[in-house]
């Protein structure tokens, strides 16, 4: 199978087989109204491939859906991993390919830092590094089911995570003043309106339902903050620190939210 050899990092569900809504499970909770086990097709997924209640999503009680991104997995894996079989017209695949779509999920998302790393100037003595990890993560992505289903993500990612804590260190001794450190807090519900983030240490830290409206995050490390419905009306994502899509999603912003250009506002947002 040939392989891709710049996987896009975005996803394209028109070329994915509705990967994310059968293969992965999700329990019944403020994110989604049901029950559903992994390799279980969704009760609203149609024929084609497509969600019968997409543009109703929120008002129905699956939230979830909308804030997960596959970083473009979805597409490599069908299209690329399994040369367009589909697994309801070739069902000898859908095992294999539902075990492969977590892996590849997990490669992408390393991509997606990578890419953005190596976009950093303050970052430039790790460049030769980050390029390599970004080659060895891209020859990955094109290996065939049976070595990616058992492909051992945690050795790459640790791999990977220290490029990152390394370029984080580089870039947040850019930003002004002394840096706040909360890696891995519990800040959840906490009151920081207006605060001065900027090159914070906020890996992994819980902002769930946190008060951040007009708080300064710029250069802010946030790789793996849950932002789940914390408040990021008029605060300043433009320089975050490794953002993704699925954290603007999970969150509540307004029109003079400032975000990276690569993002898209999410239209849930007032």
């Amino acid at each position: 199978m040939p392989t891709n050899p710049t996987p896009a990092l975005h996803a394209d569900c028109a070329n994915c087989f509705a990967l994310c809504c059968v293969a992965l499970p999700f329990a019944k909770s403020a994110d989604f109204a049901v029950n559903k086990a992994a390799g279980t097709p969704c009760a609203n997924l149609r024929q084609d491939f497509r969600c019968g209640i997409h543009t109703g999503l929120r008002d129905k009680g699956f939230q979830g859906c909308t804030v997960f991104d596959c970083f473009g997995a979805g597409q490599q894996v069908s299209q690329i991993t399994f040369g367009g079989r589909d697994w309801r017209t070739h069902p000898g695949t859908a095992r294999r390919m539902f075990d492969v779509f977590p892996v590849m999920r997990q490669l992408h998302e390393l991509l997606h830092y990578l890419t953005e790393a190596l976009a950093l100037p303050a970052a430039a003595p790790l460049h030769e590094d980050l390029r390599a990890a970004l080659a060895a993560t891209t020859e990955a992505t094109g290996a065939d089911a049976d070595t990616l289903a058992p492909f051992d993500v945690g050795a790459l990612r640790q791999d990977v995570n220290s490029l990152l804590l390394k370029t984080s260190e580089l870039v947040r001794a850019t930003a002004p003043g002394p840096k706040k450190n909360h890696r891995g807090a519990d800040l959840m519900g906490a009151r920081l309106a207006g605060a001065d983030l900027r090159g914070a240490n906020l890996r992994g830290a819980y902002l769930i339902a946190a008060d951040l409206s007009g708080a300064d995050l710029r250069t802010a490390d946030l790789i793996g903050t849950d932002f789940r419905d914390a408040n990021l009306c008029d605060a300043d994502l433009r320089d975050a620190l490794f953002l993704t899509q699925p954290q603007l999603n999970a969150a509540r912003g307004s029109a003079t939210t400032r975000i990276p250009p690569s993002l898209t506002r999410p239209s849930h947002w007032a």
